[in-house]
């Protein structure tokens, strides 16, 4: 991943980034073309502090043949992202760009044993299951144990050592304040969810542009508050 010094994201924040939003897609070059897949996963620590990725593939997947504990794989994980048009900025010769917020981990992989395969399965729906409260977490032993045991001979688990972490969150940190906050309230009013949620990571950058905003609306609800 190329990413400007101004857009780089720490070791920490990438990695957590990684964490919550669980899902990426993972390449391999398999000495002729690269390979991809769209996967979940769950992000642990060895006993070193080094990263892991656990996710898991369709047995006929090419992938696995690369799985050997040595070749690299990389796994990019997006986030939203959203285009921005130059007539948006309070600043003149502007040009249209793109803010987003990514993170690529690279690292080899190796196959899961059979003994590591359900507790992964398990930890894997348990981490996503929990995004639902409040409702109760399925559990791999509402399945008939033989349609369970068919389900994982159809699948191969893989764990990543993570031994590179790149991030890279674009959301216009190299332009003024009222260019940030211009950009900002044009993506707030956009009807796509990803263009919110950009505007909302703006928002949070620069934090310190609404302070006086939030303490004066404060005050008035107050106010309407004490009169009414």
């Amino acid at each position: 991943m190329y990413t400007p010094p101004k857009f780089q994201t720490d070791r920490t924040d990438a990695l957590a980034f990684a964490d919550a939003r669980g899902f990426g897609t993972v390449c391999a070059f398999d000495g002729r073309k690269p390979i991809a897949s769209a996967v979940p996963f769950c992000l642990d620590y060895g006993n070193d502090g080094t990263p892991r990725l656990a996710f898991h593939l369709v047995r006929q997947n090419p992938l696995l043949k690369l799985a050997d504990g040595v070749t690299p794989w990389a796994m990019a994980i997006l986030g939203a992202d959203a285009y921005v048009s130059a007539d948006w900025y309070v600043s003149p010769d502007q040009v249209p760009t793109w803010l987003y917020q990514a993170v690529h981990l690279t690292g080899p992989v190796r196959i899961l044993s059979g003994g590591e395969l359900g507790p992964h399965l398990d930890a894997l729906s348990a981490r996503f299951e929990t995004r639902l409260a409040p409702k109760k977490p399925w559990t791999s032993d509402k399945m008939a144990a033989g349609r369970l045991e068919a389900m994982k001979k159809a699948i191969v688990g893989v764990v990543m050592t993570v031994d590179e972490v790149e991030g890279s969150s674009k959301l216009n940190q190299h332009k003024s304040d009222a260019d940030h906050l211009a950009v900002m309230s044009a993506l707030a009013l956009r009807p796509e969810p990803a263009a919110f949620e950009i505007s909302n990571a703006m928002r949070k950058l620069r934090s310190h542009l609404f302070a006086e905003e939030t303490t004066q609306l404060t005050a008035m609800a107050e106010a309407e508050g004490f009169m009414g």
